[in-house]
């Protein structure tokens, strides 16, 4: 006889320090899955405080803050009759741990710390955590008061454990244990753990989505078992992009997917699944099973509960199906498009304004922005509340329902060229049909009286006028003169940003984009402050 068991895994967008919007996105998270019959839900890497909360780390509020979230999800009847497995910072010992907390009605079954930290590119995770370094290891962590008058538990086990309950064995990996050479999920496996979990802070990389499924089905097609792989997405509030991707694999398929640029806050898989389907997947493998023999067992936290049910008899196992990859020109489009969304949402200003060249990098840019509207209005037409409510508020028009993306362009775009005598009529005449052609409330000005006037300042201080390298002026002359352009255009930007829309009668104020090339950036040349840099 098989034993069905329907697991979750999903993708919320949670914001650094905003517990209780945080909050209700995982009990929202966790309300779906029980519909949907899962006894089983993964959530994100330190979903209940943000993964970037950065040296807010070191605060004591952010802990308490997520104790406190802790608790009020524990004392949900939203939470009762499903294991709900959920990320956060937890101190043991005065020593601080990125850990998954695990739960079921009432009672904290296992804290669960990271024992791979990432620390590289950019992830800093050593300088606010410490990784686990006992496997197969447990100690008693001693709960604060206002969790022990909750669980009725004292203390709970804290290490590198998995969980049997009364129908399979459940184990826990975190984000970057996936990754390393020897991940947690290949001794789980061959000591009898028939679902891996991984609860995941990845952020956007041109196709990481394809390293992410790879190391998922490949950790699957060798040890066989269930693996859940639940991710961060949206900015957090960071330079950052996370891009979702959730899914659910079983003996080398893929049974769900996830989306990867989405504007929804919570997103949820669930999938039914055979564990014979797993036994006798493992079966077949011999070298696997000589490698079992050998194994040192995992420490077992005995659950008493089942993550099947009679009633799963009768539900239809999922069916495995192919993993759909977005192109590299969607990604460029769709990821940069999604981030400005939640910046400019988190942010509660009313649009962008950007320094719009004629040049590529200025249009790329706005091109963005256009990505950005056209998934708002798909968004909207698809009933997304949450997009709606969002859009209305930054407009400050309740009554608003945007359906074209060029008219919702028009209202949270402004473009703005900023010509002086070396500027060419070509690139003004490309700033100006992309502006049309995208919807953007386009505004054009020349800057040579401020320029002018900046030089005489220095003309009367010092009595000597500067000559570009052209008009016979040494490199010094030259690269200042650029550079007051440079200035000048940065100063008008922020000028136009802030009071752009008070001049047009609207309320609120503008976000400044720039267009400078990374390498500008760290080159330090002129070109680098062209274009007024800023955020986001």
């Amino acid at each position: 006889m098989g034993r069905k068991v329907t697991v979750a895994t999903c993708a919320l967008n949670q914001w650094a320090l905003d517990f209780e919007g945080n909050l209700q996105r995982i009990l929202k998270s966790i309300e779906i899955a029980k519909n949907r019959g899962a006894r089983y839900r993964l959530g994100p890497e330190l979903e209940i405080c943000g993964y970037g909360c950065w040296d807010h780390y070191y605060e004591s509020d952010t802990l308490l803050h997520s104790l406190q979230v802790l608790a009020a999800l524990l004392a949900s009847p939203v939470t009762q009759d499903i294991i709900c497995d959920v990320g956060m910072p937890v101190m043991h010992r005065n020593v601080r741990y990125n850990c998954r907390v695990i739960f079921l009605n009432r009672r904290i079954l296992l804290i669960r710390p990271k024992m791979a930290l990432a620390n590289e590119a950019n992830y800093r995770e050593l300088r606010w955590f410490t990784p686990w370094s006992r496997s197969r290891h447990t100690e008693e962590h001693f709960l604060p008061r206002m969790l022990q008058d909750l669980t009725q538990q004292e203390t709970v086990p804290f290490g590198d454990a998995v969980l049997a309950t009364q129908d399979t064995c459940i184990g826990s990996e975190i984000c970057e244990e996936l990754w390393t050479p020897h991940s947690p999920h290949v001794d789980m496996g061959l000591d009898g753990v028939e679902i891996i979990t991984n609860a995941s802070g990845s952020h956007h990389v041109l196709r990481k989505a394809h390293a992410r499924v790879d190391l998922v089905t490949m950790a699957t097609t060798k040890n066989g078992g269930i693996y859940l792989l639940a991710n961060q997405k949206g900015c957090d509030g960071d330079r950052l992009y996370y891009d979702g991707c959730a899914l659910i694999a079983m003996n080398g398929g893929i049974f769900a997917q996830g989306s990867q640029f989405s504007l929804d806050d919570v997103e949820v898989l669930t999938a039914t699944l055979d564990l014979e389907d797993v036994r006798s997947y493992r079966a077949e493998i011999s070298s696997r099973n000589l490698a079992a023999s050998r194994v040192s067992p995992y420490p077992r936290v005995k659950v008493d509960f089942a993550l099947s049910c009679h009633e799963d008899l009768l539900q239809p196992v999922s069916e495995p199906l192919e993993w759909k990859y977005h192109r590299p020109e969607e990604e460029i489009s769709l990821g940069p498009a999604c981030w400005l969304w939640d910046f400019l949402r988190r942010s509660h200003q009313a649009g962008f304004l950007l320094p719009l060249s004629g040049g590529m990098d200025s249009a790329a840019t706005a091109c963005l922005v256009y990505s950005m509207c056209f998934q708002v209005c798909e968004a909207v037409r698809d009933g997304n509340q949450e997009v709606l409510a969002d859009v209305q508020a930054i407009l400050n028009q309740n009554s608003y329902i945007p359906q074209d993306p060029r008219e919702l362009c028009g209202r949270l775009l402004t473009t703005c060229y900023m010509a002086s005598e070396n500027s060419s009529q070509e690139t003004c005449s490309r700033a100006r049909e992309l502006a049309q052609q995208i919807g953007s409330h386009h505004i054009s000005l020349n800057m040579d009286p401020a320029v002018k006037a900046i030089l005489g300042i220095f003309r009367l201080v010092t009595g000597k006028s500067p000559l570009f390298a052209v008009h016979g002026g040494s490199s010094r002359e030259n690269l200042a003169l650029q550079n007051v352009q440079a200035r000048i255009r940065m100063v008008l930007a922020y000028l136009f940003a802030q009071l752009s829309l008070w001049s047009r009668g609207a309320r609120g104020g503008l976000l400044v984009l720039g267009s400078a090339n990374v390498d500008e950036r760290y080159g330090g040349v002129a070109g680098v402050q062209r274009w007024a840099p800023g955020h986001p």
